[in-house]
């Protein structure tokens, strides 16, 4: 029993039900059952909670959110579509943080040893709520990947759900539309669903492009010139004059 209770068992056991999700998301594409609708009989506010219940786990399991956005918008509409978009994605990342917390969190914080780890670490210890918000307004972030480091961290649950609530909404109410009116791509809420969609992407680009530096290694003759010792100068009683 205490060999199932340790630190390391259960994050491989978290690592092997995520390869499992991700090897059934790639057989199986569960966004295209999602895509197909609900039975006509079935009341509105019932589709919308089923439809956030399978949107959260499919969004802890990596099927990509934009895929379960447009299904939402080509189902429900843009306003039940974004209620369901949103609702699923506050329940995915729970999903995927809680998992994170309880079988992965006591084994890896002792690791936490790189600069920008301990600095990540830190802003999302510190300020989580702010953290979050940027995290989650900034789409060149991996929603799954973001959810699971943030699990790794002190971050609060209150923080970390109220952010993600928050912070999703423009991005998410963009692919919910241009899904709604996907079957009309020259209609002017679809261009300009299209066109925030595009302009987000590429604003994430840039911004990652210029902050490429800090990731790179320093170069070869500064880490040798800081790896140089320095010396005081010598300073000996010898005249240098009359």
């Amino acid at each position: 029993m205490s060999l199932l209770l340790a630190p390391w068992t259960r994050l491989s056991l978290l690592v092997v039900l995520l390869v499992a999700a991700g090897v059934c998301v790639l057989l199986y594409e569960p966004q295209r059952i999602l895509s197909e609708g609900w039975p006509p009989g079935l009341p509105v506010g019932v589709a919308v909670l089923l439809f956030a219940a399978a949107y959260g786990v499919c969004a802890a399991a990596f099927v990509p959110r934009p895929l379960l956005n447009l299904a939402a918008g080509a189902v429900f509409g843009s306003q039940f579509g974004l209620a369901a978009a949103v609702g699923g994605t506050v329940l995915g990342a729970g999903i995927a943080f809680g998992l994170g917390r309880i079988m992965g969190q006591e084994a890896l914080r002792p690791h936490l040893r790189g600069r920008w780890l301990q600095a990540a670490d830190g802003q999302l210890s510190r300020h989580g709520f702010r953290s979050m918000i940027a995290v989650r307004l900034f789409p060149g972030v991996p929603f799954a990947v973001a959810n699971y480091c943030a699990s790794v961290s002190r971050c609060g649950w209150v923080p970390f759900l109220s952010a993600t609530a928050l912070g999703v909404v423009p991005n998410t109410a963009a692919y919910v539309i241009a899904g709604a009116n996907a079957s009309s791509p020259g209609s002017p809420a679809f261009l300009v669903s299209f066109g925030f969609i595009v302009v987000s992407v590429t604003a994430a680009g840039a911004v990652a492009w210029r902050k490429r530096h800090r990731l790179a290694p320093p170069r070869i003759h500064e880490a040798a010139y800081e790896g140089t010792p320095q010396h005081p100068p010598v300073v000996t009683g010898a005249s240098h004059g009359p």
